[in-house]
């Protein structure tokens, strides 16, 4: 009953820190080395549900693109940025997997203390050269973006042709089977037509999969994918949210267990999802967010001006938001209760007795909705509380969504050419059956 008005709160408190001013670039260079986002924004496929600033895929603008970002890993490089760990978004980074290859040459030419290094695809691209070379460039974990396994789902989804039904996908993760110390799949819930038994046999899949590693992401729209996605597939009922996450929860467990709110990993532990694990990390390329010094900084989303600002030695970062003491401990909480526990000792060694003081307002209401355990050495999350975070968690990323869909207004002239080519599937010319994908005759 409360989660979803916590949700609604948090949502329009998201939307409304989401102002930006502009900026010159990020200013302090900081002493210690941070994370790495590296944003690739091309596709050959633009899905009708997708809130992530994307382009259709054009050879000729990838290369640029690439060659752009390598510059500024070198500006970077230069100020004295130094980068301990890599995850690189889009996108599909795997476009043109030469480009990708040279760029992580780089990353770890310039960072010899370099650890991980994750990198997103999909399913089409789970070939044993993209995979071999992928290997030699010193990734160690892989999320492959199947979002769901039902064909019927996927032809709705726009994804079935291009990436392959259910038996291809689980073909082509079992060529990527031991080649990375994390193999993860990327699952969507809550899609429009998807039912209880879909979304179990979803979870089943997952666990006769090779995948040591699985994501569970809700649905998470801005308001124009929203729209587009409604005349294409229809309306996802939020309603069923609670239900849904828990079939996830009961039918994962034993095999997996939870590494976040919407993680899950089985055998010895695995590289995680870097928002939790990383205070501080900057992001390149268009349309990427980074958080350094209190200060949340984002990159151009016109990849025109990303490119040409680069090759005249300017930063892509345009904008920027300071944000003040007490949002940086919520922030803290939220993202290490993501994770699953918060310890007290980190949180005194970085805001001494200001957190517990200043945050017991939020320490009060969330272990009176049970959603938090405490004890002396910190919190950590019940099963409600990890679906009050699941909830919390995408209203936040739904705010960076609206947030990417206004700037992407801005640029609609470099857009212009994404309807062209989607193939769009009419609503009205899909039946479902169970796990099959059927033309109205």
């Amino acid at each position: 009953m409360f989660e979803p008005i916590v949700a609604a709160i948090f949502r329009r408190e998201a939307r409304r820190r989401m102002r930006l001013g502009s900026s010159a670039g990020i200013a302090p260079v900081p002493a210690e080395p941070v994370f790495l986002y590296l944003h690739v924004p091309f596709c050959e496929v633009l899905c009708p549900y997708c809130s992530f600033h994307r382009v259709r895929f054009e050879e000729g603008k990838v290369r640029r693109y690439f060659a752009a970002l390598r510059q500024e890993l070198r500006h970077y490089h230069a100020r004295g940025f130094r980068f301990n760990g890599l995850y690189v978004g889009g996108g599909t980074p795997t476009v043109v997997p030469g480009e990708l290859v040279e760029t992580l040459g780089l990353v770890r030419e310039l960072n010899p203390g370099l650890s991980d290094i994750s990198v997103e695809t999909n399913p089409k691209d789970l070939r044993d050269e993209v995979l071999d070379a992928l290997v030699g460039a010193g990734v160690g974990r892989l999320s492959v973006g199947v979002q769901t396994f039902d064909d019927g789902l996927l032809a709705e989804m726009q994804r079935l042709e291009k990436y392959g039904d259910r038996a291809e996908i689980l073909g082509r993760l079992a060529a990527a089977a031991g080649r990375f110390r994390t193999l993860n799949v990327d699952m969507m819930w809550n899609l429009p037509h998807q039912t209880e038994a879909m979304l179990e046999a979803d979870v089943a899949a997952v666990i006769a999969s090779p995948a040591n590693q699985a994501s569970f992401y809700p649905l998470m729209q801005a308001p124009a994918s929203a729209r587009k996605m409604a005349r294409t597939m229809g309306v996802a009922p939020r309603r069923r949210l609670r239900d849904f996450y828990e079939r996830i929860l009961a039918h994962l467990r034993p095999e997996f267990t939870a590494t976040s709110a919407w993680c899950f990993t089985r055998g010895a532990p695995g590289i995680d999802e870097y928002l939790v694990d990383n205070g501080e990390y900057v992001g390149l390329g268009s349309g990427a967010f980074g958080y350094v010094g209190g200060t949340v900084y984002a990159t151009t989303f016109s990849l025109n001006s990303y490119v040409d600002r680069v090759e005249q030695g300017l930063s892509g970062v345009t904008g920027e938001r300071p944000i003040g003491a007490r949002e940086q401990m919520q922030y803290e909480l939220l993202v290490r209760l993501f994770g699953l526990r918060l310890g007290r000792d980190r949180v005194r060694a970085r805001y001494g007795r200001r957190f517990e003081r200043g945050l017991w307002p939020e320490l009060l209401a969330f272990r009176a909705l049970g959603a938090i355990r405490e004890d002396a050495d910190g919190w950590s999350l019940t099963d409600r509380g990890m679906y009050l975070w699941v909830q919390m968690m995408s209203a936040f990323f739904e705010s960076v969504n609206a947030f990417r869909e206004q700037m992407r207004h801005q640029i609609r002239a470099e857009l212009e050419d994404e309807a062209v080519g989607e193939a769009l599937v009419p609503l009205a010319e899909i039946r479902h059956g169970p796990g099959r994908f059927k033309r109205a005759r």
